[in-house]
């Protein structure tokens, strides 16, 4: 069994939010269409090409950042809070769909905890109970009072494979 550092966490999901803010922060509004957005990562900040730009959207949507209402994508967490650097370039770690574990760590610290705090809580639930990484993040989710049921399927199927 592997203890998930919190840092580990961090840079993809950090950098795959805010790539899918950008386009949000651009227009100043929290729907677009997907030609839109595609057209904003890949030929307006050139960071990605078109296909890997489709390719976010489908990412994006796996990892509850983004939901499609008809033909709009529309951003399911603070984009306009989210600080885009001058200096950024998203890396490969954004074509990576995120685990439980960073979903449910995500989640705990959007609801106040404290980002170490919420991955000591998690290693040391994981190393009383004997458990994997991510069921152990959906049980102090829980314990916190924060709902994760995507996160809970996820980590319950790993666990019955």
């Amino acid at each position: 069994m592997t203890t998930v550092r919190g840092s580990d966490a961090l840079s993809s999901t950090m950098t795959l939010r805010v790539v899918v803010a950008a386009p949000f922060k651009g227009t100043g509004r929290d729907r677009m269409g997907e030609q839109a957005f595609v057209v904003a990562l890949s030929l307006d900040r050139d960071w990605v090409s078109p296909d890997q730009a489709k390719r976010l959207v489908e990412v994006a949507e796996r990892s509850g950042l983004i939901e499609r209402d008809e033909d709009d994508l529309v951003a399911t967490f603070p984009y306009d809070e989210v600080p885009i650097p001058d200096d950024f370039e998203p890396d490969a770690s954004i074509f990576q769909e995120r685990s439980a574990f960073e979903r449910v760590l995500d989640a705990l610290v959007d609801d106040g905890m404290d980002r170490q705090s919420a991955v000591a809580a998690i290693n040391e639930r994981q190393r009383d109970l004997g458990v994997t990484a991510e069921v152990a993040a959906v049980l102090t989710a829980r314990a916190e009072g924060v709902d994760v049921p995507e996160a809970a399927t996820k980590a319950h199927e790993s666990v019955v494979r």
